[in-house]
């Protein structure tokens, strides 16, 4: 026979090891919320860093910690791992890892979750084509980078070339901003760079964007999003993220985030928004 008072010592004992092994609501109200930002970030100003945090912290309800990392590739393994509750990514690696993660919100600029690519050259340049870029020097600003790779390298593909093949030579700057300013001091003789960073840095830096010209607009894509992974879409603190970003107009603090960032808003997108990302990538990713 079981004494009864070892069944309670044993319940007491099973009580008191799960409580020890599940975290209490207060301990992870304490973590950190882990959010990446890769070079698709406009503004390395601290000051934009700090209004961001200070904006989300209390709508999240913990500390925020921002984790910027030099090229998409870093920030994209981190949240695969985990290592990342969300991250500000591009739309290629989304795409690319679609099925391991999830959307949070896409920004709105000019009304739109879109932008385009830019191919762009020095001012004085004489080229007025892409065809007489051939066999010259072209900057990029990451290989997972969009705007800044996938789509000139897709229209390469389209022509049966390949960006080895058609350029001369190519390098990386990792930075949009990196790759408007190798083009006007003539360190390359083009570049591809996105939209949306070319033309906020008109408005703020036009010594750079007046030294370059636009050679040719893409298409619109998808801007880069907001993701997550995929199993973490549905936790408390990820729809606390959505729900502040897509707040942020409604109020002062949002309002001068989105200003630094010439952003309109966010808001929620369907999958389909990056659908066109995703047949370059398939185009490329058969070429290779």
């Amino acid at each position: 026979m079981v004494c009864s008072g070892m069944i309670t010592r044993r319940k007491w004992l099973a009580g008191t090891l799960a409580a020890a092994l599940v975290p209490r609501a207060e301990d992870r109200a304490r973590e950190p919320f882990r959010l990446g930002l890769t070079p698709v970030f406009l503004d390395n100003d601290v000051r934009l860093l700090d209004l961001l945090r200070e904006y989300l912290e209390p709508r999240l309800q913990r500390p925020v910690q921002l984790i910027k990392r030099r090229s998409y590739q870093e920030i994209t393994v981190l949240l695969l791992a985990g290592r990342l509750d969300a991250a500000w990514i591009c739309g290629y690696p989304y795409v690319q890892y679609r099925r391991r993660l999830a959307l949070v919100a896409a920004p709105l600029w000019r009304g739109a979750p879109l932008y385009r690519s830019y191919i762009i050259v020095p001012r004085g340049s004489r080229a007025r084509a892409l065809d007489d870029l051939r066999g010259t020097i072209h900057a990029f600003s990451d290989p997972d980078s969009n705007s800044g790779y996938l789509v000139t390298a897709a229209l390469l593909v389209e022509r049966g070339e390949s960006p080895g093949s058609f350029f001369r030579h190519v390098f990386f700057t990792y930075g949009h901003r990196n790759v408007v300013r190798a083009v006007a001091r003539r360190l390359a003789d083009s570049g591809s760079v996105d939209g949306y960073v070319f033309e906020v840095m008109r408005a703020r830096e036009p010594e750079l964007t007046d030294a370059c010209r636009i050679l040719r607009r893409s298409r619109e894509y998808g801007f880069p999003p907001v993701a997550c992974r995929r199993g973490d879409a549905h936790k408390p603190s990820i729809r606390a993220l959505r729900s502040a970003l897509i707040d942020m107009p409604s109020s002062p603090p949002g309002r001068t985030i989105l200003e630094i960032l010439a952003l309109d808003g966010f808001a929620f997108v369907s999958p389909d928004v990056y659908a066109s990302i995703e047949v370059n990538a398939s185009l490329l990713a058969r070429a290779t």
